[in-house]
């Protein structure tokens, strides 16, 4: 009777044949070798692009924040009442611009003079986290991953931190 499954010969016919395959594939003409060089460089020129763009990305959503928390600071000085309510989000927002990257927190930004009582610049605050999370929200269709996860990430905490907002500006005597 013969044996059936695998034996000592046939495991050393397979494992010698895969060697085999493996050093042909190895082996390859001069011209091959050419067109790979010329494609490293092309993929140099891609990643570089690509870095560039990032790079860009992150610059504008660390504006688009910037710009949120000078909000903040302005509300803060017109309306020291709101201080306790704002400032463990505006703490959020100056930890999210050191997330995107290196540079000055707050730079030069024009924001609006306050408006209004109390209350009122809080809805405007709110209102300006929304158009934060829509702009990072935006900006997650042009971002490599691991840069989306992020904005994806500030986003959300930007909309949480409207919510937070809407609310507050509620309590907050006008």
């Amino acid at each position: 009777m013969r044996r059936t499954g695998t034996t000592r010969r046939g495991a050393l016919t397979a494992t010698g044949a895969i060697a085999m395959g493996a050093v042909l594939a190895g082996c390859g003409s001069d011209d091959e070798s050419a067109g790979r060089k010329g494609s490293a460089r092309a993929d140099a020129r891609t990643a570089a692009d690509r870095s560039s763009a990032e790079t860009s990305l992150r610059v504008r959503a660390r504006g688009v924040s910037t710009a949120l928390l000078a909000r903040y600071e302005h509300v803060v000085q017109a309306y020291p009442a709101t201080a306790a309510g704002l400032s463990p989000l505006r703490d959020a927002v100056r930890a999210h611009i050191t997330a995107l990257g290196p540079g000055d927190a707050l730079g030069f930004v024009r924001t609006p003079p306050a408006t209004g009582d109390a209350a009122a610049a809080v809805r405007e605050l709110a209102a300006a986290e929304r158009r934060t999370a829509a702009s990072h929200t935006e900006a997650l269709l042009q971002a490599p991953p691991e840069l989306a996860r992020l904005l994806a990430s500030v986003a959300a905490a930007a909309s949480a931190h409207a919510y937070l907002l809407t609310e507050l500006a509620k309590e907050t005597k006008a």
